[in-house]
């Protein structure tokens, strides 16, 4: 008899529902959405993405029938996979940001929109902009809206590119090695089991990879100068 999925709303933020859940294909799409659709900014992608190399063997074991036969060859697979979708999730990000530029930017200030806003995110990555599409990977929420606000802004398409897959690939082998590797570590020196402590896991992981946000958020420096429309009629 088919038996439905009880979710609660803790299990949305538990990188282990997911992957005890949903294994690899669930992974894939969650990367995807938290990197290139608005609504995934909510999702854990750096606690996943660690959880994720701690279970690596039987993430490419449900797609390889016994795996690659290699755990490092099972990491760098599913390396590859997860790298893929999230440089796929900026470039639609871009993309959309893209085609809504032209509308923004042309559109006048109102209560809850400033467009002076626009002109200060377009001055910061005209200067910063490579730089900003790397690291926006390892801070959450900021992951999820930096290429849709770099396509707003018109940046360079080949520099985005670039950095897309720079970034990409260096998030994610960060957080599964360090996943897989760790839990190793601690469980041969110590016999400490990473399994069964997740939850204290996943707090230090957000704290550590949030902890830039908020310390820019309440005493960065702001930068009013003046930028120009990218999309101005010449």
């Amino acid at each position: 008899m088919l038996q439905l999925l009880t979710i609660h709303l803790k299990d949305l933020i538990n990188p282990d529902f997911y992957i005890n859940n949903g294994g690899l294909w669930v992974l894939l799409f969650i990367v995807f959405a938290e990197t290139g659709l608005m609504f995934g900014f909510f999702l854990p992608g750096d606690s996943l993405l660690f959880v994720a190399g701690i279970y690596s063997e039987k993430l490419i074991g449900s797609i390889i029938s016994g795996g690659t036969g290699s755990e490092f060859l099972d990491l760098i697979v599913l390396w590859l996979l997860v790298s893929i979708c999230g440089i796929i999730g900026n470039a639609l990000g871009y993309w959309f940001g893209n085609k809504s530029g032209p509308f923004l930017f042309h559109r006048k200030d109102s209560l809850l929109f400033k467009k002076k806003y626009l002109f200060q995110a377009k001055e910061f990555y005209d200067k910063h902009g490579g730089e900003a599409i790397v690291f926006a990977r390892f801070l959450p929420i900021v992951r999820t809206f930096a290429p849709i606000i770099a396509g707003i802004v018109a940046m360079d398409k080949k520099k985005f590119v670039l950095y897309n897959v720079v970034g990409s690939l260096a998030w994610v082998f960060a957080m599964l090695f360090a996943g897989h590797y760790l839990d190793k570590l601690f469980m041969t020196k110590f016999g400490f089991d990473l399994k069964k402590h997740l939850e204290v896991i996943v707090i230090g992981i957000v704290v550590i990879t949030t902890a830039p946000v908020l310390y820019k958020l309440f005493f960065g420096r702001k930068n009013t100068a003046p930028a120009e429309d990218p999309y101005q009629k010449s």
